[in-house]
């Protein structure tokens, strides 16, 4: 008898670690115009997405922009891991990027302060009228999210890149 509760202590034991090991290294894959319906979940998660590089910082190389297939959603990387930087021929290609998902929130009380300071900026002529629409824009756009997805937030999605690697 003891001998087999030690067989079944050892039997568990090393199935537990070996579970353990193979979850540890599954990565969930995204091509970046569906990652959004899921982001939420996927926060501080490691996982893989696919996009097309638009943008490349050109001073440090330390960030990269990349958009799904529909040109509609946008991700910002940041190296990191094995990523040292990115370089500018980078642009225009389709990337597999593999990282960390992190979550930056804007409040409410944030939008409502930017909505004032950029009415401000309109009504003293501090700033061009394009530039004004543009943002106030952008904020009901943030606005029509909230509401959408019933949050006292807005939701920017970035990612804290690992490695990468060029598909085409």
């Amino acid at each position: 008898m003891r001998q087999f509760l030690v067989l079944a202590a050892f039997t568990f034991a090393f199935f537990s670690c070996s579970g353990n090991r193979q979850a540890g290294t599954s990565v969930s894959t995204f091509e970046l115009d569906n990652l959004l319906v899921v982001a939420d979940q996927q926060v501080d998660n490691t996982i893989t997405v696919t996009g097309y590089v638009t943008h490349v910082c050109k001073h440090s190389g330390k960030k990269c922009f990349i958009v799904g297939e529909s040109q509609k959603t946008t991700l910002r990387v940041e190296a990191g891991g094995e990523i040292e930087t990115f370089p500018a021929e980078l642009i225009g290609s389709k990337l597999s990027v593999t990282g960390v998902l992190k979550e930056q929130r804007l409040s409410q009380e944030f939008i409502d302060e930017r909505e004032n300071n950029v009415l401000t900026l309109k009504k003293d002529g501090a700033a061009s009228e394009e530039a004004c629409a543009a943002e106030l824009g952008n904020i009901s756009e943030w606005r029509q999210w909230m509401k959408d997805n019933n949050k006292d937030y807005y939701a920017i999605y970035y990612m804290d890149g690992l490695k990468f690697e060029v598909l085409d």
